[in-house]
């Protein structure tokens, strides 16, 4: 069973192609011209186990917000088509990560029924690096969760000062997370719901 895909997306405002190994070893090769969204996307990869391509060419001459954005979607379209009909998946996976004095914690069910819950501290510093700004998380998180067609939450149990450990905490929670929720369980031989269907 191969649990790969690639999607292309193209419109006015980016040009992009993820591809992504579910049963990778979390090896990465993101360019998406806004640096610290390149760092948190190969976070994921790594702590995932998921192989990870992302090429993308967006209008960072007005800001970040639609590279960061389309990239998000198209992620979670192709972890949903790599998913396939998800037989054998363990389903649910949850992880509370540290970083230094920030602890995230980020629990998935990969149900095909797309729902958020986000929570982080108020009134962060509004950018990471030049072109990162700190709003732009619950954004990627949430159009990841919908077009995956998963359930997500993600909190900041606690935080400290630096802006660049909540984000930075949260995508490895959710890689950690993740990283349960795909693995194959050797006990499981169908789809692991009641309905017969997920």
């Amino acid at each position: 069973m191969t649990r790969t895909a690639r999607v292309e997306r193209r419109t006015n405002e980016t040009k992009l192609v993820v591809e992504l190994d579910l049963d990778g070893t979390g090896s990465s090769l993101i360019s998406t011209g806004v640096g610290f969204y390149d760092h948190m996307l190969t976070a994921l990869s790594k702590h995932s186990g998921i192989d990870l391509t992302v090429q993308a060419d967006g209008d960072l001459h007005i800001d970040a917000h639609h590279t960061v954005e389309d990239v998000a979607i198209a992620l979670g379209q192709a972890f949903a088509e790599a998913l396939g009909d998800k037989r054998g998946i363990t389903r649910y996976g949850d992880a509370t990560i540290p970083m230094d004095e920030v602890l995230a914690q980020a629990a998935v069910d990969l149900s095909g029924r797309p729902y958020f819950v986000h929570a982080e501290p108020e009134n962060m510093t509004p950018m990471i690096g030049p072109d990162y700004p700190t709003s732009l998380t619950k954004h990627v998180l949430e159009s990841f969760a919908f077009n995956a067609r998963i359930s997500l939450h993600v909190r900041v149990l606690y935080a400290g000062r630096d802006a660049h450990h909540i984000v930075e905490a949260q995508f490895k929670a959710l890689a950690r997370a993740l990283r349960a929720a795909v693995a194959i369980d050797p006990r499981v031989t169908d789809v692991p719901s009641t309905k017969g269907a997920l």
